[in-house]
């Protein structure tokens, strides 16, 4: 079986280049920002003086396809930069990457902009962070609108600065925006201190997404040494109550035009979740605060109509697509990281696919992401 429809990919990355922040950060925090520094261990991502993750972290881009002789540098995080692979932060280079891969367009997040940067606990330097990316990755989706979609970070510590920068990183060129996975317990995503931020990713037509490996506060550097298989395991964990404190708490009924894209945690859970919902909703009502949808609607009802998820190899979340919704599934590469489809993408999707109908084939593979994206 041959794969013929258009591929968008909703889930790629970029790997930032060495001088982004020491070039764009605001000054009073250039002594303080994120930098590349080479060692005898190899390059080395520092932030606020403290050492956090290699330069290997997001330069595997076909890693699992190569031989061994070749790929020992990453294994071993003795990575530098010039083993990089220009498409991970070169634009062109990127595009001709997408070509290699058979991908129309993808949706570009953050690498180091992933969880290590979510280790910072200074909101104002976090804050500083994210504007400088947002700058640089206005450029980098600028050569290529219609095929690059970088999105924007946005620091939700303050809702009503979060919704200014949401505005400025429009006026950039971006044309969506991820937010924190899990933000603090004290203000969750039902709270209405996020009013400003909904309105304003409404009115702009820019979803929102949740990206794997983003709550905050975070762990220490030191809890997340040693985290082990169990945590990736309950990875969604952090979005299940996102999207519930959201749905339940009534924001996509008063935002109906708010889309939030849940990012690299496969789909298979989504049909549970969906079907856990109603369930709650409709049989164990045990507060009388607890909010009644207007018109007899349910909480899968604003998943269905509000809600994206992603996923790269999850089979069984392809068996389960009519309990998930065939509308709200999108296929995303993971480009370059290490366990990403390229460059066989192709077949990766042959498999992932099989026996699918061709129409909800082409939907899941770029069709969903196309529109949810506004994409032509």
């Amino acid at each position: 079986m041959g794969t013929t429809s258009k591929i968008v990919s909703a889930d790629m990355h970029i790997l930032e280049p060495p001088d982004l922040w020491e070039k764009r950060i605001d000054a009073e925090f250039a002594e303080r920002g994120p930098r590349l520094v080479s060692g005898d261990e190899g390059d080395w991502w520092h932030v606020d003086g403290e050492r956090l993750i290699s330069v290997a972290a997001g330069a595997f881009a076909g890693i699992k396809y190569r031989p061994e002789s070749e790929d020992w540098r990453f294994r071993t995080y003795q990575a530098r930069w010039e083993d990089v692979r220009p498409g991970a932060y070169v634009p062109v280079e990127f595009a001709k990457d997408l070509d290699i891969d058979g991908i129309s367009a993808g949706v570009v997040y953050p690498t180091i902009g992933l969880r290590h940067f979510y280790l910072v606990r200074d909101n104002a330097l976090f804050a500083a962070i994210c504007r400088a990316y947002n700058d640089w990755a206005g450029e980098f989706c600028g050569e290529f609108p219609d095929r690059i979609l970088a999105v924007a970070m946005i620091d939700v510590a303050d809702p009503k600065a979060a919704a200014e920068e949401l505005r400025r990183a429009s006026k950039l060129g971006l044309r969506t925006a991820m937010i924190t996975v899990y933000p603090p317990e004290e203000q969750p995503y039902g709270h209405a201190a996020y009013e400003p931020l909904w309105e304003a990713a409404q009115e702009l037509a820019m979803p929102l997404s949740l990206h794997l490996a983003t709550e905050r506060p975070p762990a220490s550097l030191d809890q997340l040494r040693t985290w082990g298989a169990d945590v990736h395991v309950a990875r969604v964990h952090w979005t299940e109550r996102s999207l519930g404190q959201m749905i339940f708490a009534g924001v996509f009924e008063r935002y109906p035009g708010l889309k939030v894209a849940v990012v690299e945690q496969d789909v298979a859970w989504a049909s549970i979740f969906v079907y856990n919902m109603d369930r709650v909703y409709k049989h164990k009502q045990w507060s009388p605060t607890w909010r009644i949808f207007k018109n007899g609607a349910l909480p899968s009802d604003f998943f269905h109509s509000n809600i994206a998820v992603t996923f790269q190899d999850d089979r069984l979340g392809v068996e389960l697509r009519s309990l998930i919704g065939v509308e709200n599934m999108m296929w995303g590469s993971d480009y370059p990281h290490p366990d990403g489809t390229f460059p066989h993408t192709k077949e990766v999707l042959d498999r992932l696919f099989k026996d699918v109908p061709e129409e909800e084939k082409a939907k899941i593979m770029g069709g969903n992401a196309a529109r949810f994206y506004n994409l032509p």
